[in-house]
């Protein structure tokens, strides 16, 4: 079994050196044009040639949860393409997530403000019931960001394409259901794959649905959000702030107004970083399955994206 390996802005040697441990019976390189052809890929982001010199490909693994880039690309007709389940992404997502929204809930932001000007200051406290989190995206990370919020005894509700059921959490499902789902949440933690349906979903009419004083939370993919319409709903005063992981652009422009933004905190994509051993023993466990022809989840469904 020969296995390729070709990531773009990665250092492939410790993957390979990984999978070669993990799968001592496979001859795993990195590509190089003009490669030999292999059974299965492992990848993020690669270029067409790569697919193009690789047509007889029967399994294509893709290093991360999202495979937006990946489809975008003129695939070999037969290959399967894989995406990570978890891989420790998921624990880490929660852990974002819910440092963002009880940061805004707790006003800390504020706090940190009155502190650097030597002030002694005090708010009067919230009420968790005023403040609904409703999570757009209830896959493997969204329902684990779900019930990780549901936990800190927010009231919590989840919206999907196709109906879920989360313990803890209020569920939502299809075009149907979108505008209540909305009008119910106050911050809202977009957690969607990016598809042609859901490009540019943060837009100014679906973040004017949320209550008053609504709150966005980014960790999904940037061309989800239009950033103006967002910089127009905070400076108006309907929506209160923004936490963005994530950007059309990485990394954010230097002239980006998220930057400097009041109401805007900026990460630099690292909600959920890819865990290179835990990816590795996933990966592997798919290939070995594969080829004993085991079901093997994680499969993307073309048609949708995702």
């Amino acid at each position: 079994m020969r296995i390729t390996v070709c990531c773009s802005d990665t250092k492939t040697a410790p993957w390979i050196d990984a999978l070669r441990a993990a799968l001592p019976g496979a001859t795993v390189e990195e590509w190089r044009p003009g490669a030999p052809r292999a059974d299965h890929a492992v990848v993020w982001a690669p270029p067409q040639q790569f697919l193009d010199e690789q047509p007889g490909l029967k399994g294509i693994f893709n290093i991360g949860a999202g495979v937006d880039a990946l489809m975008k690309l003129a695939l070999p007709r037969d290959a399967v393409v894989v995406r990570l389940d978890d891989a420790g992404m998921s624990v880490q997502m929660a852990e974002f997530v819910c440092h963002a929204v009880i940061r805004h809930f707790r006003e800390l932001d504020a706090y940190e403000r009155d502190a650097a000007q030597g002030k002694w200051g005090f708010r009067r406290p919230r009420l968790r019931s005023e403040f609904p989190v409703g999570v757009m995206g209830l896959g493997v990370l969204g329902a684990r960001v779900a019930q990780a919020l549901a936990a800190f005894e927010f009231p919590v509700l989840g919206w999907s394409r196709s109906a879920r059921d989360v313990e803890g959490v209020r569920c939502f499902a299809g075009e149907a259901q979108f505008d209540n789902f909305l009008a119910s949440t106050r911050v809202l933690v977009n957690l969607l794959p990016l598809t042609p349906d859901t490009e540019n979903i943060l837009d100014r009419a679906t973040l004017g649905r949320l209550q008053p004083g609504g709150y966005l939370v980014n960790v999904a993919r940037g061309a989800h959000l239009v950033d103006a319409d967002l910089l127009a709903l905070l400076d108006s005063g309907h929506l209160a702030g923004a936490a963005l992981d994530v950007f059309r652009t990485e990394p954010l422009p230097a002239e980006h107004p998220f930057w400097r933004h009041p109401k805007i905190t900026v990460t630099p994509h690292t909600s959920a970083r890819t865990l290179r051993d835990e990816s590795v023993a996933q990966i592997a466990r798919k290939i070995a399955a594969f080829e004993r022809g085991e079901p093997i989840a994680g499969v993307v469904d073309r048609n949708r994206g995702y």
